[in-house]
């Protein structure tokens, strides 16, 4: 199974629009993946699903992790790293068989002109401390709110070029 992380539970944000892109993407290069938007955590999370407990509301979502074997995670940049949301939800799954051994790529993307190179080294940190492989070629996608195009697709060829080479490389992953 193939999950795209979608890793901001902010409302109509880019990130969700780009996971979006990248599951239509994978699924016309023959490759299914579900969207695990961190809007979908329970809103109390902290209070129910850390530290042991689990919530009727995650075990779902823990079930998707478990049953994933790639992941293709999307990370916009909050303050020079990863949203806090992300951390927590890595924090709430089964550790450590959540995410050990298994594959991931990582995307950055930013509304300014770095595509949130930082907080994509910050996370690789975590996910090699999770044992979770991530794919060498990362990208990050700078100025996102002027790469999409009025159907939310991608349209500028150099984001273009570097989508399709990691895609591809994702998929052989």
């Amino acid at each position: 199974m193939v999950t795209i992380i979608s890793a901001t539970n902010r409302p109509g944000s880019s990130t969700f629009k780009l996971a979006k892109y990248y599951q239509k993407r994978l699924r016309e290069k023959g490759l299914e993946a579900g969207i695990l938007s961190m809007d979908q955590l329970p809103a109390n999370i902290i209070e129910t699903d850390l530290y042991g407990k689990r919530s009727e509301a995650f075990a779902a979502i823990q079930e998707i992790v478990t049953n994933t074997q790639k992941f293709l995670f999307i990370i916009p940049e909050y303050n020079g790293s990863f949203p806090g949301v992300l951390k927590t939800f890595i924090d709430a799954c089964d550790f450590p068989q959540s995410f050990y051994d298994k594959k991931a790529a990582l995307t950055g993307l930013s509304s300014g002109k770095y595509g949130n190179i930082r907080g994509i080294d910050h996370f690789t940190g975590v996910c090699h401390y999770l044992n979770l492989h991530v794919m060498p070629l990362k990208i990050h996608i700078s100025s996102i709110k002027q790469e999409f195009d009025a159907n939310n697709d991608l349209f500028k060829k150099d984001t273009l070029q570097f989508t399709e080479e990691q895609l591809d490389k994702f998929i052989a992953y």
